[in-house]
Parts: structure tokens; C-alpha cells; sequence
């Protein structure tokens, strides 16, 4: 199978968000970090999606596994025979091409033996390589064959945790489009009219919550970025994601309300409905958006909701300011939904890495990543954070906002235009 057509690459970059220069990676701080612990290099493997390494080589991967081998102050990318054009576009460092059979372990192995080769004073240190914590295990045996001693290093996920300019600009891009993307469900919902027994209709037919979501998703892509099948969305009860499809009563929905939802998850005129978007642009960084609308509400259950989530969410954004803890954020998050009468729920997380009460968290190459309140992490200038207080009820459903936010010396700015209507507009 060859790598080298990418169709969706091709057609995200061609949509507005492809005018955003993709960000390059300053790597001296690897060369810091290598010195510091007296090794040799720094050697990384994976495949696909693996954040670190995109961060690294800003080479958008395929699925096979590759190489980044950072030694002597040399960047070097070992990828798979069919991407050696791809790489050589997007990556600015030296692409390896010998030997593109053997396992990834053991190409990086021989660019560390070229190296230390090259080098006469590579005998005075030990030949200790440092590896990121996950680093495959067929990877490790391959450098540990040939000699190498691996030591874990985290220094990649820290430099992560802050963003430069222009990351902070892909990811406006992206969150530009995922507003748009939100703005379409809202727009649909302005629009529903009302059939038998309050369920909402859209062109004539049951308003539901794949139809829905298809058509928020449709508009990320006219917006230039994939779904990366990170689009729920939410009508009472029922909830509808791009990787589950309609969840069952033994699943994600009896964990977020204790009912299973109606088998048509069709949306009513009274009800919730959460639309969650987090979108993955070009280079790769992601956007975060939730909204929640109820197109006619008796303002009930759905109305207090909605002010006591609305309430948490400028209470934890109020907390954000270098220095302060994620935790701390998210604290002040709950207790404003306590001082309601509602207590923290995941509101419909589904991220198998995560902590379902997670309400702040990084965004960047990954939906969720550092800083994180379960690392006991505090704030930084620069770090980008979705902020994101829910509500659910197993007889109402559930109502959701979030904010994506970068903060600064000064506290913290939206990226975004942070609109919130509880009535969809037209």
C-alpha cells in the first residue's frame, strides 16, 4: 500500500485553514536536554497520529511505524520507503533512506553508530540513548541489541505544554473553523420545525442526532479540517459520536445519565441539545468547542443547567493566570456548579486517556494534553486550555459549554469569539 497520495491532506489544505503556515520546531532543547544527561541521542519511534513525533519532524505520518533520531545537533527521519517524498516536503532535518526494510529500532540504531563514528569523543560517554516514556517495546530491544543503554526522558511533552506564535495561530484557525462548524447545528436548530409530540423536523424529516452531527461535520470540512471523529453530539439523553455512533444503555450513555436513550435519538423542542466539536487541522493541532441549545424552553431543569454551567465557566476562567494550578481551575469550577445544586459529571466524555470529572485541560497536537490537574500542573504563558463545566440529569440530559483559551502574563485571552446562545439563532 503506498503513503505517498493523501487525499485529505490535500483537500484540508486546500480550505481556508491550508493559508496557516504550518509551525516549526526549535529542537534545541532536546540538545540541552541530551547534554545534561551525557547521552549520545535521542531516538524516537511510532506511527499515525503520535503527537510527539508530528511535533518533532512535522511529518504528518502514516500508519506504519518511523524513526526521529536526534544526535550530534543532526535531526534525522527514518520513514517508511513509500513516504521518502512526503518526508522530504515536510521535514527539514536529513532523511535517512538505507536500508527502509529493517525495523524502525534498528534504523535508528545505525544512524546513532554512524554518528558516534563521525565523532571521536563519543567513546568518552557512555552509549546511553534517551527514549519518551512510551517508546515501543520492539524499538527498545532493537537499540538495546546494539548496545545502547535507553534512559526516559519527558523534555518533548514539556516543550509541548507552551506554545510559540505561530502554533498559536494554527490552532485560531482551527477553532475558527469549529465555530462555524457549531454555528451550522445552531443555525439547523433555529430552523426545526415542530412535528407530532414536539419532535423537532428538519426538511421535513425527524431532526436526530446523526443528522445532526453529519451536518456539523460537513461544515468542519468545508472549513478546511477533519472531524478526526471527535464530533458528539448530545439530544437529551441521547448521545451521538463519530467513533460509537448512538450510545447504548451499556455504555457511554448509562455511564453519563443512568438511562438508556430513545432508540431515534430524535431532538423535542424542549430538550438539550449539546453539540462538542474538536476538530484537527492541517499541522496537525485541534480546536475545542461545546455548546448546548434548547429551542424552546419552559425554564425548567435546562435553563438552570445551562446558567449554573455558564456561571463555573467564568468562574474557572477567572482562576487562570500564570502560576495557578489546573486543578485549582477546575476546583473553582465545581464549586460554582455546587453553589447551583449540581454536582461534576464528565457531561459526556468519552476520551479513554482522561479523567471523566476532567474539566480543564491542554489542547495542541493532541485533543487532550498537558498541562493536566492530574499531573499537579500549574499554569504557564502560552499554554493553550479548553475549560469545559457540564451538567447531566438521567431524566433531562445534560448541558455542556467550553472555552478554548491561551494564557498570558496578564491572565488569559479567548481564542475564539466565545459567543453562547441557550436559543439557537438563525
Amino acid at each position: 500500500m503506498t503513503h505517498e497520495s493523501d487525499p485529505a491532506e490535500a483537500v484540508a489544505e486546500r480550505g481556508p485553514i491550508g493559508q496557516v503556515a504550518t509551525p516549526a520546531t526549535d529542537g534545541t532543547f532536546l540538545d540541552v536536554e541530551i547534554d545534561e544527561r551525557d547521552a549520545v541521542g535521542y531516538v524516537a519511534v511510532g506511527g499515525g497520529l503520535d503527537a510527539d513525533l508530528r511535533y518533532l519532524t512535522r511529518f504528518r505520518g502514516p500508519e506504519d511505524r518511523y524513526a526521529y533520531v536526534h544526535t550530534g545537533g543532526e535531526r534525522v527521519l527514518c520513514p517508511p520507503a513509500d513516504c521518502v517524498a512526503r518526508a522530504r516536503r515536510q521535514f527539514d532535518g536529513r532523511i535517512a533512506t538505507a536500508r527502509p526494510a529493517d525495523h524502525p529500532g534498528e534504523r535508528a540504531a545505525a544512524v546513532l553508530d554512524s554518528a558516534r563514528e563521525a565523532d571521536p569523543a563519543s567513546d568518552d560517554r557512555a552509549p546511553t540513548v534517551l527514549v519518551p516514556p512510551t517508546i515501543p517495546h520492539d524499538a527498545a530491544i532493537y537499540l538495546e541489541r546494539a548496545g545502547y543503554e535507553l534512559r526516559s526522558t519527558t523534555a518533548v511533552g514539556e516543550a509541548r505544554t507552551t506554545k510559540t506564535d505561530a502554533e498559536i495561530e494554527a490552532i485560531q484557525s482551527v477553532q475558527r473553523a469549529a465555530e462555524r462548524g457549531v454555528r451550522r447545528g445552531e443555525r439547523i436548530l433555529a430552523a426545526a420545525e415542530s412535528g407530532a409530540a414536539d419532535e423537532l423536523l428538519w426538511k421535513g424529516r425527524p431532526l436526530t442526532a446523526e443528522r445532526l452531527r453529519r451536518e456539523v461535520n460537513a461544515e468542519l470540512a468545508r472549513g478546511g479540517v477533519s472531524d478526526a471523529g471527535n464530533t458528539s453530539v448530545a439530544v437529551g439523553s441521547t448521545v451521538v459520536t463519530g467513533a460509537t455512533g448512538v450510545a447504548g444503555s451499556s455504555d457511554v450513555s448509562e455511564a453519563i445519565t443512568g438511562n438508556a436513550p430513545r432508540a431515534d435519538g430524535v431532538a423535542h423542542r424542549d430538550e438539550s441539545v449539546v453539540v462538542d466539536v474538536a476538530p484537527r487541522g492541517p499541522s496537525g493541532y485541534h480546536g475545542r468547542l461545546s455548546r448546548t441549545f434548547v429551542v424552546d424552553s419552559d425554564g425548567g431543569w435546562e435553563r438552570r443547567a445551562y446558567v449554573a454551567s455558564e456561571a463555573a465557566l467564568d468562574a474557572a476562567l477567572g482562576e487562570i493566570e500564570p502560576g495557578a494550578a489546573v486543578a485549582d481551575v477546575g476546583r473553582e469550577a465545581t464549586a460554582e456548579l455546587a453553589a447551583f445544586g449540581f454536582g461534576p459529571t464528565s457531561g459526556g466524555n468519552t476520551d479513554s486517556d482522561s479523567d471523566p470529572t476532567e474539566i480543564v485541560h491542554g489542547v495542541g497536537l493532541s485533543r487532550r494534553e498537558r498541562p493536566r490537574a492530574q499531573s499537579g500542573a500549574t499554569l504557564e504563558s502560552g499554554g493553550i486550555l479548553a475549560v469545559s463545566p457540564s451538567v447531566t440529569d438521567g431524566d433531562h440530559g445534560q448541558v455542556r459549554l467550553s472555552e478554548l483559551i491561551v494564557v498570558t502574563d496578564e491572565g488569559y485571552e479567548r481564542i475564539g469569539g466565545g459567543e453562547r446562545a441557550f436559543t439557537p439563532r438563525e
